[in-house]
């Protein structure tokens, strides 16, 4: 049995979009969800996010809402994006992390378009989750630690961004890779072109400089 260990935070609409194509993995992949702060990723790789560039902004949501469309999946853009995820996250580990909380919460977000900033619509969540304090469980500093554990680890292991899938210290980022993890997972975990390989192992031919050091005057030699 292969094991996933897939890497997403709430704030993301392509983690929303892989959460309803796990099942394409396969019954026999076990799925171990792993919920991580994005902008711990960013800030860890240096990377802007793409709400962060306004017309990357723009296209990543017009793509998303594409894709959804594409794959038949409902989605529904919340009130306002990018949102603070970190409540969604520990109400996640709060609650175990099972498969279905899990979804219950995208969907909250995604599928219905809704965020629980106002306390009725926080109450209307947990209630579904039947986590009726939740309050005091995202507070627990066992969870607070447990999500940083999770970003911490994912970092560790090279994960950049979300959604991403490990399976066999191989990753695979993006709602888009979702296949070809399952025909990774399909080929007994191993890659079976060879040109994935040499593709893989292609040397590094140029380095772009570092803005920040090119922007930086020349010292002047001293006299």
């Amino acid at each position: 049995m292969a094991t996933a260990d897939w890497y997403f935070d709430f704030v993301s609409p392509f983690a929303y979009l892989q959460s309803e194509q796990l099942a394409l993995l396969g019954p026999k992949t076990r799925i171990r969800y792993r919920p991580v702060l994005f902008a711990g990723l960013l800030q860890a790789h240096g990377h802007k996010g793409p709400a962060e560039i306004p017309r990357k902004r723009v296209f990543t949501y017009r793509y998303a809402v594409w894709q959804a469309k594409r794959l038949g999946i409902p989605f529904k853009m919340p009130p306002e994006h990018p949102f603070n995820p970190l409540p969604l996250l520990r109400l996640a580990l709060a609650c175990d992390c099972t498969p279905d909380a899990v979804h219950r919460i995208f969907r909250f977000v995604w599928r219905d378009g809704r965020l629980p900033d106002l306390p009725i619509e926080w109450a209307e969540l947990v209630a579904d989750l039947r986590l009726p304090d939740a309050r005091t469980r995202i507070a627990d500093p066992a969870v607070k630690e447990a999500l940083r554990r999770n970003t911490d680890e994912a970092i560790a292991r090279g994960v950049f961004g979300v959604p991403t899938l490990v399976i066999d210290d191989e990753l695979f980022w993006g709602a888009d890779a979702t296949l070809m993890a399952a025909e990774f997972v399909a080929d007994g975990c191993r890659w079976t072109d060879p040109q994935s390989d040499r593709a893989a192992a292609v040397p590094v031919g140029a380095v772009r400089r570092d803005p920040v050091a090119r922007a930086k005057p020349a010292k002047r030699a001293a006299r």
